[in-house]
């Protein structure tokens, strides 16, 4: 029997998959998607990512966490502390149903998070969650726009061991930073449309990389919904890229993915 896909990160609990979630499964299962660890973004998100995992069982396999970005009524601005409180007690309420921590981070972006106070609340809401992680014995599905080199020092002060940072977009020598710490690197189906990620996919070892989704967003073309059945275009890329066969960077990420996300076989 063929080595299915797992898509590391995704938000299958997205208002944009509120309509059709059964066909959207039912077209992954079909290009061979084995299980989707599905993030959340904030905790008006929690009970519909174990909804969705009850209806789905031993598919979608849920994450709690609260994103550096948090999206309200008068748009886009920083996380704070009183986003992730309201949230802190389910995060144990459902343990024993979560495969990791996430989507949780940092971002940096000038617009979004410009102050240093602002950053420096980011990184307590980080590092709360990441306490949690620890505590519960979980992996951390991690974001880290505009903040790659931040992301990892961080991680490695804080003694973090098991860590997926998706969508990695920063240098290589960091990204090997964080491989030697032990971390892996997720790349969407949208690095088919961005040759800056070549060189980063070409020096991180297959070892260290997973594939993801992130769908609905980061798909192929930029302007349509992404979906989890799109996971195939991620191993496709990074198999050219690196020279290898897509057989098998199937096979190895989704031995990577499955050994970082424990839970899974639970």
């Amino acid at each position: 029997m063929a080595v299915g896909f797992v898509d590391c990160h995704c938000h299958m609990s997205a208002e944009e998959f509120s309509q059709d979630v059964e066909d959207i499964i039912e077209r992954s299962k079909k290009k061979g998607v084995q299980v989707l660890v599905s993030v959340t973004e904030h905790e008006g998100e929690f009970k519909r990512i174990i909804s969705l995992s009850e209806r789905f069982p031993d598919y979608i396999m849920p994450c709690f966490g609260i994103h550096p970005i948090q999206n309200c009524l008068e748009g886009l601005r920083s996380v704070t502390i009183k986003d992730l409180e309201p949230a802190l007690a389910q995060f144990y309420n459902y343990k024993d149903r979560l495969v990791a921590i996430g989507e949780v981070g940092l971002d940096f972006t000038p617009w979004l998070a410009p102050t240093s106070v602002q950053r420096e609340e980011q990184l307590k809401v980080f590092q709360m969650q990441m306490d949690i992680a620890k505590d519960l014995d979980l992996p951390i599905n991690v974001h880290s726009r505009s903040a790659g080199h931040q992301t990892i020092a961080f991680l490695k002060e804080q003694g973090a061991q098991k860590v997926l940072l998706h969508n990695f977009a920063g240098r290589p020598s960091v990204a090997l930073e964080g491989v030697r710490a032990g971390f892996y690197f997720s790349f969407p189906p949208a690095v088919t449309r961005n040759e800056q990620r070549v060189k980063l996919i070409k020096q991180i070892p297959l070892e260290h990389i997973c594939l993801e989704t992130d769908s609905p967003s980061l798909g192929p073309k930029k302007e349509e919904r992404n979906e989890p059945s799109n996971i195939h275009l991620s191993c496709e890329y990074i198999a050219s890229v690196k020279g290898l066969k897509a057989e098998f960077v199937r096979e190895v990420t989704t031995h990577n993915a499955l050994g970082l996300f424990s839970n899974i076989h639970k």
